[in-house]
């Protein structure tokens, strides 16, 4: 299998589609959250950002579990193997994104500063932890003991 038959495997079935749907719903519900939160409880920025990453992840376990990849058990096992993707996605990503997005800003020679690279970083992070959060979630939090049924699209 070559490399782009083994990305399609990766990504191009259905639980991909509908796992960047479900990201989208996923994405409104916690920006709401701490919107609500910043804004209407005053809360401030650290828990209100806390806030919409638990209720977001929450929402995600259970609309992912159920439409992206159709896995029937709720368990510990499922419960314990989502967060610690989660966690490790986030760090991962975030923990990349900084210093890959300003190599690439310094190669490119724009001199941006720290502000506009760490958003430009927030946003490399968003997609580095989507891609890993998908591979994460079909592949070990829902992994499914006879994975024989052929999604792809």
């Amino acid at each position: 299998m070559n490399v782009i038959d083994k990305l399609k495997f990766l990504f191009w079935d259905r639980s991909f589609l509908i796992f960047l749907i479900v990201g989208v719903v996923n994405t409104l519900f916690g920006l709401s959250v701490y919107y609500f939160s910043y804004n209407v409880l005053h809360a401030g920025y650290w828990p209100s950002s806390i806030a919409d990453y638990v209720l977001g992840s929450v929402l995600s376990y259970f609309l992912n579990k159920r439409f992206s990849f159709h896995y029937q058990a709720t368990d510990w096992r499922s419960i314990s193997r989502f967060t610690i993707n989660i966690v490790v996605c986030f760090v991962i990503a975030y923990a990349i994104a900084r210093p890959v997005t300003q190599w690439l800003l310094e190669i490119v020679g724009l001199p941006l500063t720290t502000t506009w690279i760490e958003n430009i970083a927030g946003l490399t992070g968003t997609g580095i932890f989507m891609i890993l959060n998908y591979l994460g979630q079909r592949f070990f939090a829902f992994q499914k003991k006879e994975d024989t049924k052929d999604t792809r699209i």
